[in-house]
């Protein structure tokens, strides 16, 4: 239950601090990051397998850049499930994925270091 909840914290952090810089992504508050993180993170491990499982041809197909789409398809699918999130175009929608995957790693290893004792 620690690493859930440490992974989303950084998620929802990382979230915030994206949709802040970047145009084309809104989150209202912070309620809609922690809930953006839940909903993202529920997709990515139950949903995600499967889109890729069943899009195995187009990935191979395509040298793997078809898994930018699913990673696109989960971001506009979290928009359409959360109010308060939207996310304008796919451009924005992959650089978006890119910078809150990125910051959420830089933070989870700052918040996530294990205690000293």
């Amino acid at each position: 239950m620690g690493k859930f909840f440490t992974k989303t914290v950084a998620s929802a952090l990382a979230i915030l601090f994206v949709s802040y810089f970047m145009k084309g992504v809104t989150v209202d508050n912070t309620i809609t990051a922690l809930l953006v993180a839940v909903v993202l993170g529920l997709l990515n491990n139950f949903v995600k397998p499967i889109l890729v499982v069943l899009t195995i041809p187009f990935t191979v197909f395509t040298l793997g850049l078809f898994l930018i789409v699913i990673n696109v398809f989960i971001i506009y699918t979290v928009s359409e499930l959360v109010p308060g999130f939207h996310v304008a175009g796919f451009f924005t929608a992959f650089i978006f994925g890119m910078l809150v995957s990125f910051f959420t790693s830089i933070i989870e290893s700052i918040i996530g270091r294990p205690q000293q004792s």
